[in-house]
Protein backbone atom coordinates (compact mmCIF):
# COMPACT_ATOMS: atom_id res chain seq x y z
CA UNK A 1 0.00 0.00 0.00
CA UNK A 2 0.95 3.63 -1.10
CA UNK A 3 1.90 5.69 2.53
CA UNK A 4 1.21 9.48 1.97
CA UNK A 5 4.20 10.71 3.43
CA UNK A 6 3.21 13.91 3.86
CA UNK A 7 1.12 12.89 6.86
CA UNK A 8 4.01 11.52 8.41
CA UNK A 9 5.29 13.17 11.08
CA UNK A 10 8.78 14.42 10.19
CA UNK A 11 10.77 12.97 11.91
CA UNK A 12 9.23 9.41 11.50
CA UNK A 13 9.73 10.20 7.88
CA UNK A 14 13.36 11.50 8.51
CA UNK A 15 14.02 7.98 10.23
CA UNK A 16 12.39 5.86 7.25
CA UNK A 17 14.49 7.56 4.93
CA UNK A 18 17.47 7.04 7.20
CA UNK A 19 16.74 3.47 7.20
CA UNK A 20 16.61 3.55 3.76
CA UNK A 21 19.62 5.14 2.81
CA UNK A 22 21.41 3.07 5.04
CA UNK A 23 19.66 -0.74 3.85
CA UNK A 24 20.72 0.50 0.16
CA UNK A 25 24.28 0.89 0.45
CA UNK A 26 23.66 2.87 -2.80
CA UNK A 27 27.39 3.42 -4.21
CA UNK A 28 28.01 7.13 -4.93
CA UNK A 29 31.28 7.11 -7.06
CA UNK A 30 34.74 7.99 -5.73
CA UNK A 31 32.84 11.05 -3.51
CA UNK A 32 31.71 10.68 -0.03
CA UNK A 33 27.77 11.45 0.30
CA UNK A 34 27.17 12.48 3.89
CA UNK A 35 23.98 10.64 5.38
CA UNK A 36 22.25 13.82 5.49
CA UNK A 37 22.76 14.70 1.63
CA UNK A 38 21.76 11.08 0.70
CA UNK A 39 18.54 11.21 2.85
CA UNK A 40 17.61 14.68 1.32
CA UNK A 41 18.19 13.21 -2.08
CA UNK A 42 15.69 10.75 -1.42
CA UNK A 43 13.34 13.18 -0.25
CA UNK A 44 13.44 15.26 -3.31
CA UNK A 45 12.47 12.30 -4.80
CA UNK A 46 9.00 11.80 -3.05
CA UNK A 47 8.28 15.52 -3.48
CA UNK A 48 8.89 16.06 -7.03
CA UNK A 49 6.50 12.55 -7.28
CA UNK A 50 9.26 10.29 -8.93
CA UNK A 51 9.77 8.20 -5.59
CA UNK A 52 6.70 7.20 -3.25
CA UNK A 53 6.61 5.19 0.02
CA UNK A 54 5.38 1.69 0.16
CA UNK A 55 4.21 -1.02 2.61
CA UNK A 56 4.03 -4.12 2.38
CA UNK A 57 2.07 -6.32 4.32
CA UNK A 58 3.80 -9.67 2.80
CA UNK A 59 7.25 -8.53 4.33
CA UNK A 60 6.06 -6.16 6.87
CA UNK A 61 8.04 -3.32 5.96
CA UNK A 62 8.61 -0.02 4.44
CA UNK A 63 10.23 0.85 0.98
CA UNK A 64 10.58 3.76 -1.05
CA UNK A 65 10.37 3.39 -4.22
CA UNK A 66 10.41 4.64 -7.83
CA UNK A 67 7.06 5.10 -9.32
CA UNK A 68 8.02 3.71 -12.64
CA UNK A 69 8.16 0.57 -10.87
CA UNK A 70 4.27 0.60 -9.52
CA UNK A 71 3.05 -0.92 -12.91
CA UNK A 72 4.83 -4.23 -11.44
CA UNK A 73 3.94 -4.28 -7.73
CA UNK A 74 1.46 -6.67 -6.48
CA UNK A 75 -1.93 -5.33 -5.98
CA UNK A 76 -2.54 -5.11 -2.57
CA UNK A 77 0.79 -3.03 -2.51
CA UNK A 78 -0.39 0.03 -4.46
CA UNK A 79 -4.04 0.74 -2.82
CA UNK A 80 -3.76 3.50 0.02
CA UNK A 81 -5.22 3.47 2.97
Amino acid sequence: MIIPWQELDPDTLNNLLEHFVLQEGTEYGEQDVSLADKVEEVRQQLLQGSAVLVYSELHESVNVVPKTHLSNAPADDLRQD
